[in-house]
C-alpha cells in the first residue's frame, strides 16, 4: 500500500490535485450529540448557504414526515425535479415545506432539449411551482445535460432571463453525469452560462483511489479531467454540488462490514467533502434512519480510520456490475441503434437504487422500451465495455425487474 508521499508523487505526475487524496489523511474526532447538520457552506457566488449534506428527493412519494424530519435535523436544501416520482416528489416536498418556505433553498430541474422553446420551458416551470406550492425556486437546472446543443439552446437563456425578471427563479445551471460531462462543463464555465452545477462525483472516479487499492489504474481512468473542471468552477464562484456520491447505492451489500463510527455511505460522503472540489452534496433520502446515518458525515473534513477499507471493499464487490459514470464506452456498439448506456442506467436505477420510476423515465427519455434488447444474443456488445461488464447479462435483467 502506498504511503501519502508516494500517493502525492504519483498524483502530481497524473495532474491530480492533492485534495483528491482525502483517504490518506488521519481520522478526525467523532462528532458528539444527535445527528444534525454540522456544517453550512456558501454555494458559490450566489449568496445562499446550504448544508454540506442535503436532501435528494428522487424517492420521495407522499411521506411528508420525512421532509419534516430532515428540517428538524437542520437540512435546509432540497433537490428535486419535475420527473421524480412522476411529479409526486415535488408535490410531497411542497406539502412538507408548507409554512416554512422561507427557511429553505429549493432546486428543481427540467430537461431543456435542443428544440425546446421558451413557452415549453415556462409551462414546465409553472407546473413545478404549482406542485411545490411556491411562487419561486432558488435554482432551476437544465437536467442531465450531455450535449452542447442542449446546453447552448438560446431559448433556455431567453426563458431564464424572463423568469428571473418575474421573480420565478433566482439562479440557473445544469446537472449532468454523462460521457460528455467535462466538455459541457468547460463550455458552461468558460461561456459563463451557469450559476451552479450539479455533477456526479464519487470516489470511483478518482484514478489514485484505484491505483492505491487495486493496482488497476489503466482500467478505471474515467473522466480524469473532472477534477480540473470542478476546481475551475469553484475558482470562478460557480456553486458546485455533487450527486451520485454512493457510486450505485448498493448499501445493503456493505452492512456486514461496517463498524462503529463509519458506514459505507459516511465514508463515501467524507471522500467527496474532504476533496475540496465541491461545496456540498445531495443524496436520495428514503427514511428517518437513513437521514440520521447520512448526517453522521456532516462536518467532517478528513477521513475516518475505517473509510479506506470500506470504499475498497465496495469497489471490489461492484466491479463486475457497476456502470462507470461518464464512461459511455459502449455507446454506438449496438447495430440497431439502442443506447446501451441508457439501458444500463435504467438497470441501475431499478436494481441498485430500487427506483423503478427513474428507470422508466430514463428509458422514455432515450426513446426506448422495456424490451429494447430483447431478441439479441448479445454478441454486438459482448466486448463493448472497456471495464469488462457483462452487458447482455445486465440488460437482460431489466424487463423482468421492471415487470416484477
Amino acid at each position: 500500500m502506498f504511503d501519502r508521499r508516494e500517493l502525492l508523487r504519483r498524483a502530481a505526475a497524473l495532474g491530480l490535485a492533492p485534495a483528491l487524496l482525502p483517504l490518506a489523511g488521519v481520522a478526525a474526532p467523532e462528532p458528539a450529540g444527535s445527528p444534525t447538520v454540522r456544517k453550512r457552506v456558501p454555494l458559490g457566488r450566489t449568496g445562499l448557504e446550504i448544508p454540506d449534506i442535503s436532501f435528494g428527493t428522487s424517492a420521495l412519494s407522499g411521506d411528508v414526515g420525512l421532509v419534516h424530519h430532515a428540517l428538524d435535523r437542520g437540512i435546509t436544501y432540497f433537490d428535486t425535479a419535475e420527473d421524480y416520482q412522476s411529479g409526486r416528489a415535488e408535490e410531497t416536498l411542497g406539502r412538507g415545506l408548507a409554512g416554512r418556505r422561507d427557511e429553505v433553498v429549493i432546486t428543481t430541474k427540467t430537461m431543456a432539449r435542443r428544440r425546446s422553446n421558451r413557452a415549453d420551458l415556462f409551462e414546465a416551470l409553472e407546473g413545478s411551482l404549482r406542485r411545490l406550492r411556491t411562487d419561486h425556486v432558488d435554482f432551476y437546472l437544465n437536467h442531465a445535460v450531455n450535449d452542447l446543443d442542449r446546453l447552448r439552446n438560446a431559448e433556455w437563456f431567453e426563458f431564464a432571463s424572463r423568469a428571473k425578471a418575474q421573480g420565478k427563479i433566482r439562479f440557473t445551471g445544469m446537472s449532468g453525469h454523462g460521457g460528455k460531462l467535462v466538455e459541457c462543463l468547460d463550455a458552461a464555465i468558460d461561456e459563463d452560462l451557469v450559476d451552479a452545477i450539479l455533477v456526479a462525483h464519487n470516489f470511483g472516479q478518482d484514478p489514485a483511489f484505484y491505483q492505491r487499492f487495486t493496482g488497476r489504474f489503466d482500467f478505471v481512468a474515467v473522466q480524469p479531467d473532472l477534477p480540473r473542471v470542478l476546481a475551475k468552477a469553484r475558482s470562478k464562484g460557480i456553486g458546485v454540488v455533487a450527486m451520485k456520491t454512493l457510486r450505485g447505492a448498493k448499501l445493503n451489500d456493505m452492512r456486514p462490514y461496517e463498524g462503529s463510527g463509519a458506514t459505507f455511505a459516511q465514508a463515501a460522503f467524507r471522500w467527496v467533502l474532504a476533496g475540496g472540489l465541491v461545496d456540498g452534496l445531495v443524496v436520495t433520502m428514503r427514511s428517518t434512519a437513513q437521514i440520521d446515518e447520512f448526517l453522521g458525515a456532516s462536518g467532517w473534513e478528513t477521513a475516518h480510520r475505517q473509510d479506506a477499507a470500506l470504499l475498497a471493499r465496495y469497489a471490489r464487490k461492484t466491479e463486475a456490475s457497476q456502470c462507470r459514470y461518464g464512461c459511455d464506452g459502449c455507446a454506438g456498439a449496438c447495430p440497431a441503434g439502442v443506447s446501451i448506456p441508457d439501458v444500463l442506467r435504467a438497470r441501475m436505477y431499478v436494481e441498485d437504487y430500487e427506483l423503478p420510476s427513474l428507470a422508466i423515465a430514463a428509458l422514455e427519455q432515450a426513446g426506448l422500451g422495456l424490451d429494447a434488447c430483447a431478441g439479441c444474443d448479445g454478441s454486438p456488445c459482448a466486448t463493448a465495455c472497456p471495464h469488462g461488464l457483462p452487458i447482455r447479462e445486465l440488460t437482460a435483467r431489466l424487463p423482468q425487474l421492471l415487470r416484477g
